[in-house]
């Protein structure tokens, strides 16, 4: 199952409100690995998504775990559930393997998801919150997305975030010749949104971060030069393009403030491009007069005008992902069955052996020779009739016909069969 929400689902202003920050996800995923329900959990949380991938017996009692949390943790409301998309089997083996191909990004194509679904699965692998259900699933999903960006000209087409913030920017600047730029973060966000702002003829970038070390790394980086927090009214006063993307909390610029900034300016406009979740700057910063203030929101529709070149990559890379996921709904299936067989199996051979012993005790014991024959006959038979269920079982088009028929077997012939499925059994 997986319960989330996204770009696609909830504006920024939602998003920001679930979003959980880096500290605090090794204690949500160790909560829900504990919780009711879930038996193997991974989070997922992006300027663009909050997910949770759950494996789950119960799916009822798993969601509702998911729902207490975000009630104690982030004050969700009964009636804001409903922003919460909910899928389960296929659905949500299909969205996960859009999420690791980035045809569920916000910049369709983007190669940053690849990395941030494999950090969501080590932490989830390093508190043992995944096991073998949830890591089979991450590893197909990653190797479906490395076999989109192969076969599909999906990763070459990708329109970038910080590209976005360099439209948006000349919307408003005209050119960017002789510009001077400010970054307020020093993160790989700010560095690729830099490099396009100097690309299109920015003349000055300065960094100014938590740390003056980080902002002057990246400040050598792009030839630029790194200034102090305690300085930041004179350089904001100074700048044309702001671009904001730090891990705070919380707002760090408010309207009040930007309308004190601006005092000085004499009406030039001044351009602030916020890309940070939750945001950095205060969204009433906007209503300031010769501000202009964008967001995530702003990005996607900048996005979305490119989308139609992309269209013909995505359909043909969303085949691709329909034909992985039936192959592995296939595999699936069949490790369902898997312990129903084995069990099948031993129980004809035990019955097989008591009927033969029961033969010598009547007509006489049988040679070495003799013994040997009907062993290998037993297993003949028990494994033709044991391979022949399995093909029926795994060709049952719906899980559930699968799981009632299975059922069905276990009362028949008395079965106990173990909760997971035997390493490196196969049935032909």
């Amino acid at each position: 199952m997986l319960i989330g929400l996204n770009h696609r689902t909830a504006p920024v202003a939602v998003r920001e409100r679930f979003w959980i920050p880096e500290s605090r996800r090794p204690e949500t995923v160790v909560q829900l690995s504990r919780a009711e329900g879930i038996e193997e959990v991974i989070v997922l949380a992006t300027c663009n998504r909050t997910e949770f991938l759950i494996w789950t017996n119960d799916v009822t009692l798993a969601a509702n775990s998911v729902m207490r949390l975000l009630s104690r943790e982030y004050g969700m409301k009964l009636c804001e559930w409903k922003l919460f998309y909910r899928l389960l089997d296929e659905a949500a083996l299909l969205h996960i393997f859009r999420v690791a191909s980035s045809l569920d990004s916000l910049v369709v194509g983007e190669p940053q998801i690849v990395r941030q679904v494999k950090e969501g699965w080590k932490q989830a692998q390093n508190l043992g919150a995944s096991g073998r259900s949830l890591d089979a699933v991450v590893e197909k999903a990653l190797s479906v997305s490395k076999r989109v960006r192969y076969e599909t000209a999906i990763g070459t087409l990708a329109v970038s975030i910080p590209n976005a913030a360099v439209e948006l920017t000349r919307q408003v600047l005209g050119t960017l010749e002789g510009k001077q730029v400010l970054l307020i973060g020093a993160g790989k966000m700010s560095e690729l949104s830099a490099r396009g702002l100097l690309n299109h003829g920015a003349a000055t970038v300065k960094v100014m971060s938590r740390t003056i070390e980080h902002a002057t790394e990246l400040a050598q980086k792009l030839g630029g030069t790194a200034v102090p927090f305690e300085e930041r009214w004179r350089h904001m006063s100074q700048a044309d393009v702001i671009l904001s993307s730090t891990s705070c909390p919380h707002i760090i610029l408010s309207r009040e403030e930007v309308e004190v900034l601006v005092r000085g300016r004499q009406r030039h406009p001044l351009v602030i491009v916020d890309v940070a979740l939750p945001r950095d700057i205060d969204p009433q910063v906007r209503h300031v007069k010769d501000v202009f203030l964008y967001d995530l929101d702003d990005v996607e529709n900048v996005v979305s005008h490119n989308v139609a070149e992309r269209k013909a990559s995505a359909a043909a890379a969303e085949k691709i992902l329909e034909a992985e996921a039936q192959d592995f709904r296939r595999d699936l299936a069949a490790q369902r069955i898997v312990p129903t067989i084995v069990a099948l199996r031993h129980r004809l051979n035990e019955i097989c052996r008591q009927e033969v012993d029961s033969f010598c005790r009547e007509n006489g014991p049988v040679t070495e020779d003799q013994n040997e024959i009907l062993t290998a006959v037993i297993s003949r038979v028990t494994q033709r009739i044991t391979g022949s269920l399995a093909r029926e079982l795994k060709e049952l088009p719906e899980k559930v016909q699968q799981e009632q028929m299975t059922a069905a077997v276990e009362r028949l012939f008395h079965l106990e069969t173990p909760d997971t499925a035997l390493a490196g059994t196969r049935f032909e």
